[in-house]
């Protein structure tokens, strides 16, 4: 899997754009849109994906702590995020 996220971090309520390439859990790529690109780990939880993005560095050097993530998707097809 690969989660584009079209900020340099993730936040509450924000997009993200959720691709199948066809891998198995948990590993999978998150990329951001200062083009830092982090390995990840994700889940299945009923329609929804636990998405682990692990501690990084933006491209302007502000560090970004560990997250969990909630992926929900609208009745629109639209991929936002909540916090866990």
């Amino acid at each position: 899997m690969r989660f584009a996220f079209p900020h340099s971090h993730a936040f509450r309520g924000g997009r993200v754009t959720v691709e199948d390439d066809g891998g198995a859990p948990p590993a999978c790529l998150v990329e951001f849109s200062d083009g830092v690109t982090v390995m990840g780990e994700f889940r299945h939880d009923g329609p929804d994906i636990v998405l682990d993005v692990p501690a990084y560095r933006t491209s302007k050097g502000t560090d970004v702590g560990a997250r969990r993530w909630r992926l929900s998707r609208s009745e629109a097809g639209v991929w936002r995020t909540t916090r866990m």
